[in-house]
């Protein structure tokens, strides 16, 4: 039964969409005209797959692109609330700050497995293998698009991009003209103001932004209302047009961030172990340069070099990381119609882990974590315009690793039409091991045994091996009419070699480091295998010029367990009860003269291994365009209860998540 508020805000959205029947005569706005119709979508340019400009109707991976204009019309504040319209994509908030995210299965607040990068630039981290949300912040309307991969993609990004592949592409400096600037806030979203400026001298474009807001606490039992969150940031971007045949990008970003946490801090002295509520300390910088050069109609390359710094101190651990990137590809048009590509890349990580609590230690606290890469494709094409084969191989070497591993590609596209696509893939992928399973001493507090404290350890394991992915793919791509457009994706995913929580011992006393305790050895472990299936469905519909229906049906089933030789505690139910097997989406959205009205419905299915019931919720978004210059939105989010659970984290229990609102005024000159 929908409590007394659901069903006052379902009695205000009746009333909205009674509104928009009278008005349905009416002609689009001007915001109207930026939504591309079906066809120029699906002929939309992506460069995720394969790092060079390709229509994502002919692509040969489970592609989808969330434009900038659906992002802004969505209402989302963030990367991570962006990423819930995309279908295959688990995303859950755990408080205010910090997010679980998932590809097909394996949802977690580091996004284990997934690659994630902001216009070239990789924010995955070798330190717990993943990416800090938290820090991932950028002007929402700077995005241009988000391209994701569902599946792996470490043949062209290479370790890491086992489950899927994440691109944010910000706009071309010369597409952010003028001045634009927007400040609001709500009982959630606090406050927030952003501005940003462009200017063009010739050849050249550029933009310089700043942003910065202030985020409440999300629900939790009285006293405990830790999470807080404010940010400031900003940034700029240089586009220079050489001549016809060169292009440059400079770009950087400078962030410094207050974010509430709360963390189990344990040690060997008294108290052993307490939950601490404080401040994390984050702040960073990144510089990034991009040389694009077109040699001949037949031969172009692409330079692109990066720094990156993040600082983060918490109540449990610090971390200081420089990363030093350089990346090269060429194209290779061959006459026997085939296009070669080719690439070389480097990474080296000094870091630089203090120690802030003895349970939790990286040794050598200094290090330096280095990535070796090379990878060369072929696109075949076997019938002109109908048939193409695409062969590739990634090749890396990490100082997690010995040797020189393999990531290999099959993949077949068929278009038999300019309305249809269909496509097979078969992927061999690696997640490489991080620090945090090869340089790490993590004590968790058990308890008392004879007056005595009594602790687990989990060791540095130096022979954590990578995890391995054999990915099926098979998809369907048509548009039906010139108002229908259909997506669907199947996978099959086999795994080895997963991640384990393993006993290594019986337990024993030790004095050193005192006092005497007994300890229970374990260490990280490669001792669980399995595999995933499932399917997503993505349909779109245009019933009227001012009218847009989009959905999305996710199905995932995951079956892990461990290997014969495995000593793991059981981490393979609490893995796979943390993802939903269930996930929908709908969307509508309207545009009636000055008007902008959207809906989205969301369900996301249980985590018994978190437990997270299943839960639905919807957002709303009202826009009224004054004129060119002035635009006044209130977004509603999460509105069908007071709160809700969706993923554990939180070391005192479940937080939930509030039902928020929030006003924006938007000026544009």
């Amino acid at each position: 039964m929908l409590s007394s508020s659901a069903k006052g805000v379902a009695g205000r959205l009746c009333l909205l969409l009674t509104l928009i029947r009278l008005l349905k005569g009416d002609q689009p706005g001007p915001a109207a005209l930026k939504n591309l119709s079906l066809e120029e979508l699906s002929q939309l340019e992506v460069i995720t797959p394969s790092k060079e400009p390709v229509s994502a109707f002919q692509t040969a991976s489970a592609i989808y692109v969330l434009t900038g204009e659906e992002i802004r019309r969505s209402g989302a504040t963030s990367i991570p609330e962006a990423l819930r319209l995309v279908p295959g994509v688990e995303v859950a908030r755990i408080d205010s700050s910090d997010w679980s995210i998932g590809i097909r299965g394996f949802g977690s607040s580091l996004t284990r497995s997934v690659l994630v990068l902001i216009d070239g630039r990789t924010v995955y981290t070798p330190l717990f293998a993943g990416t800090n949300w938290d820090v991932q912040n950028t002007l929402m309307d700077d995005i241009d698009r988000i391209e994701v991969i569902r599946g792996p993609g470490g043949t062209i990004w290479g370790p890491n991009a086992v489950n899927g592949v994440i691109n944010i592409i910000t706009k071309n400096a010369k597409d952010t003209q003028g001045l634009e600037v927007s400040a609001g806030g709500g009982n959630e979203l606090q406050g927030f103001v952003n501005f940003r400026y462009g200017g063009s001298n010739g050849n050249l474009s550029y933009r310089v932004y700043g942003m910065g807001f202030s985020q409440s606490p999300e629900n939790h039992p009285p006293g405990q209302s830790f999470d807080d969150w404010r940010s400031a940031q900003g940034g700029f971007r240089i586009d220079w047009q050489g001549n016809q045949r060169d292009t440059f990008t400079l770009q950087g970003d400078i962030y410094d961030e207050l974010a509430g946490k709360s963390v189990s801090a344990t040690s060997y002295t008294p108290p052993y172990s307490q939950i601490v509520d404080s401040n994390a300390l984050l702040s960073g910088g990144n510089i990034l340069g991009r040389w694009k050069s077109v040699v001949s109609d037949n031969n172009d390359f692409q330079l692109q070099v990066y720094y990156d710094r993040t600082d983060r101190q918490a109540a449990n651990f610090a971390e200081v990381r420089n990363t030093f990137d350089v990346d090269f590809l060429q194209r290779l048009r061959l006459p026997a119609r085939q296009q070669v590509s080719w690439g070389l890349g480097a990474r080296v990580d000094p870091v630089d882990d203090k120690v802030v609590v003895s349970g939790l230690q990286f040794v050598p606290n200094k290090r330096t974590d280095y990535l070796l890469t090379a990878f060369i494709q072929d696109e075949i094409k076997l019938l002109p315009e109908r048939l193409s084969l695409t062969l590739g191989t990634k090749l890396l070497r990490t100082n997690f690793t010995t040797g020189i591993d393999l990531e290999p590609s099959v993949r077949l596209l068929w278009t038999p039409g300019g309305k249809q696509t269909m496509w097979a893939a078969f992927t061999h992928s690696e997640r490489t091991p991080s620090d945090s399973e090869e340089n790490f001493y993590l004590l968790g507090y058990i308890g008392t045994e004879n007056g005595i404290p009594y602790f687990a350890r989990f060791n540095p394991n130096p022979n954590f091996a990578p995890e391995q992915l054999n990915g099926y793919e098979i998809g369907y791509r048509r548009l039906v009419s010139k108002r229908l457009f259909v997506d669907v994706t199947g996978f099959y995913n086999h795994y080895h070699n997963l991640f384990s929580e393993d006993i290594i011992g019986a337990p024993y006393l030790e004095s050193d480091p005192g006092p005497v305790h007994y300890l229970l050895p374990a260490q990280f472990g490669n001792g669980l295998y399995g595999y995933t299936k499932g399917a997503e469905i993505a349909p779109e519909w245009r019933p009227k010029d001012f009218w847009r229906l989009r959905g999305s049906y996710s199905y995932l089933h995951m079956n892990l367990g461990k290997s014969p030789y495995s000593e793991d505690v059981g981490t393979a139910p609490t893995i796979v009860g943390s993802s939903p097997q269930h996930q929908a989406t709908a969307q509508s959205a309207f545009d009636l003269k000055k008007l902008q009205l959207d809906l989205t419905y969301r369900y996301v299915g249980a985590l018994p291994g978190q437990s997270v019931p299943a839960y639905s919720t919807g957002d709303v978004r009202v826009a009224w365009r004054f004129n060119r210059q002035f635009e006044f939105s209130v977004a509603g989010r999460n509105l069908l209860q007071p709160w809700h659970y969706e993923s554990g984290g939180d070391p005192l229990g479940l937080v939930g998540i509030k039902r928020s609102v929030y006003a924006k005024l938007t000026w544009r000159r």
